[in-house]
């Protein structure tokens, strides 16, 4: 063929690009974390909108009797260049909150594999024009900035999500913290993460293209990504304005790559891999659940639930108590019954056998006596 003449295939993506615009794309991402950690302010700076409303933190202790985690999902269409971006965002409030975080996965872990379940039974369905994609294409877990290392939850929580999600940890605040001491917070968190066998997202490299496969190494090499959540505009005493937090040492910026990896977190989620994500999530997460599903249960079988809600369980678990106390002691008064039977049994055969002896006794009697009368009357 001629290297001049052209069939058309090479417009394929130029098709392919106005049928995705037209069409939109969905994206779910899922922060997870305790509260009071920035997660609706990353949010709505990422997004550069007010996606979530912040919460009334005067309220935050009077969820302390519920000792549940809730599933909270916002919804959003972001249009850019005429591509529209299905947006939602899942949030987890009340996650590890409690002096007793036991199970505090467990909400999260369900609410998962229900997407990746209502997404099978979709497929499987004979029309499939209206699908519901719920499929949680990333979730950020938000780490505490204590400076020391990983709490046995996140460790916990992180090796239950890392088989199911895109998971990418994130350092919160990371304001509250020196260069020195978040570098070193970050190495023992990559050694522990390393240590438990957590596997967590990492953008593919590209070896034929030097420069993209050396961005994903730097953008792979950062993580956990260190962030400062801010939406208030900062000016600087050059007299421009960015997103920041205001100290009496200086301005603490959101974007600037010197204070937190915001704009490399930024990269990863939307700007250069937010396509990797999403097929990430349908070739690798989706599939393996699928596989799973499929090996270990019947078609038209309902998927079994491993653990009960953490909100019933306690008053479950309180219920069995009761029961059981209560069992024992309707068998010990049942015993303590039946005891006092088997002692009025035993008083009353020890009456009857003395009241036969006495009876037997007195028929000997009347037998010794009969005989002497007999003959007394003959006599006569």
């Amino acid at each position: 063929m001629d290297a001049n003449t052209t069939i058309g295939i090479a417009d394929l993506p130029t098709q392919r690009r106005k049928i995705v615009s037209k069409r939109g794309s969905p994206f779910t991402l899922m922060v997870c974390g305790e509260s009071g950690l920035g997660k609706t302010t990353f949010v709505n700076t990422l997004f550069s909108t007010t996606l979530k409303n912040y919460q009334n933190n005067k309220k935050r202790h009077a969820r302390q009797t519920a000792k549940t985690v809730d599933i909270e999902i916002t919804k959003a269409e972001l249009e850019e260049r005429f591509f529209k971006l299905k947006l939602t965002v899942v949030d987890t409030p009340g996650f590890g909150d409690y002096v007793n975080n036991k199970d505090a996965w467990v909400p999260i872990v369900e609410f998962l594999d229900d997407q990746h379940e209502s997404y099978m039974l979709q497929e499987q369905q004979p029309h499939r024009e209206e699908t519901i994609d719920m499929r949680v294409h990333a979730c950020l877990y938000f780490i505490r900035p204590t400076g020391h290392t990983l709490k046995p939850l996140d460790v916990e929580v992180m090796k239950k999500l890392c088989t199911r999600v895109n998971l990418i940890p994130v350092i919160a605040k990371a304001d509250t913290l020196s260069r020195t001491d978040l570098e070193a917070f970050k190495a023992r968190i990559r050694s522990v993460i390393e240590a438990q066998g957590i596997s967590v997202y990492s953008p593919p490299i590209d070896e034929e293209d030097i420069t993209a496969a050396q961005e994903a190494r730097n953008i792979a090499s950062a993580m956990p990504y260190s962030l400062i959540g801010s939406e208030k505009d900062v000016q600087l005493p050059n007299g421009g304005v960015v997103k920041g937090r205001q100290y009496s040492w200086g301005v603490a910026e959101v974007e600037n790559p010197e204070h937190c990896d915001f704009n490399i977190l930024r990269d990863l989620l939307i700007r250069r891999y937010m396509l990797d994500l999403i097929t990430t999530t349908e070739d690798k997460h989706y599939e393996s659940y699928r596989a799973l599903q499929m090996e270990t249960r019947k078609y038209g079988e309902a998927r079994p639930r491993k653990l009960d809600n953490p909100k019933f369980k306690e008053e479950e678990e309180a219920l069995r108590k009761r029961f059981t106390e209560g069992v024992k002691k309707e068998e010990l008064r049942f015993r303590q019954w039946e005891q006092r039977l088997i002692t009025e049994r035993d008083r009353l055969n020890k009456d009857l056998a003395a009241t036969h002896t006495i009876i037997k006794s007195l028929q000997m009697d009347i037998e010794n006596i009969q005989p002497g009368s007999v003959s007394r009357s003959h006599r006569r």
